[in-house]
């Protein structure tokens, strides 16, 4: 049987595996499942049609499923997604989906550092970090591996590449492109996020490879079309070149400057 603190709130409607551990005063609303081996701190709230995955680990004071906080939500059933083994660290939001059958999605492996806030409809995917008080406003999308820093915030509907780093503080109002780094206000990129491509295995004449491709795609000015087409006849055969090609020729919202131009 799981694990309930006696003044812990739980629905009987909810969900949870055998060896789920619910802490003192939290509270778990009725649409809410829990995978096995997932622990609930002191005072955290989890509401909304939500599901957990396994052993997560929720900190004291975190909110996951609160009500959307964009003024155009509608009634239904909207909630999060959460995978297995993140770490939801203390005060931590996590908003439902906007509207009926919405859902912010957030992968697996993730570590959600104190205060920091994710948005209605947000997309996060595996083995990411945003730092305490980073902000991810609606419709964001964080790749596999990228890292927000402390108190940085991201404009709704931009998207951050894999393995990008955005440093702490920084505004973020367009695209940040994989494997960058990333700071300022607003928001600029450095160059080629080389220590984190080297700790996820990619290879030297990868890493090589990814600077060229920077120095074409923010040092020659080309337009959208030519640099897309440029950056795939680097090399067609890097999986790494193909995703940043990939990327650019799908921004919406336009891409985060390089800052040597500033």
């Amino acid at each position: 049987m799981p694990t309930i603190h006696a003044t812990a709130v739980v629905d009987p409607q909810a969900e949870l595996a055998a060896d789920v551990a619910i802490g003192p005063y939290a509270i778990v609303g009725p649409h809410v499942a829990i995978g096995a081996g997932t622990t609930v701190g002191p005072h955290a709230i989890l509401d909304g049609w939500t599901t957990i995955g396994a052993r997560c680990r929720i900190s004291p004071g975190a909110v996951v499923g609160a009500p959307s906080q964009d003024l155009k939500a509608t009634a239904g059933h909207h909630g999060v997604s959460l995978g297995d083994d993140n770490q939801i660290r203390e005060y931590v939001t996590i908003s439902c989906g906007t509207h009926d059958g919405s859902v912010t999605r957030i992968g697996s492996g993730n570590l959600v550092m104190a205060y920091a806030h994710i948005a209605h409809d947000c997309l996060v995917g595996d083995r990411c970090i945003i730092a305490n008080a980073g902000t991810l406003a609606g419709h964001v999308v964080l790749e596999d591996q990228a890292t927000i820093g402390g108190l940085a915030a991201v404009h709704q509907f931009v998207r951050i590449g894999r393995l990008a780093i955005v440093g702490g503080c920084s505004k973020v109002v367009q695209d940040v492109v994989p494997f960058a780094l990333c700071d300022g206000h607003p928001a600029r990129v450095h160059g080629v996020n080389v220590i984190g491509l080297r700790r996820a295995g990619v290879p030297p004449a990868s890493r090589r490879l990814l600077q060229r491709a920077f120095r074409l795609l923010f040092g020659e000015g080309l337009s959208r079309p030519h640099a897309v087409a440029r950056l795939r006849a680097l090399d067609g055969t890097s999986t790494e070149l193909q995703a940043l090609a990939t990327f650019v020729n799908g921004s919406k919202r336009g891409l985060c400057r390089s800052g040597a131009s500033d």
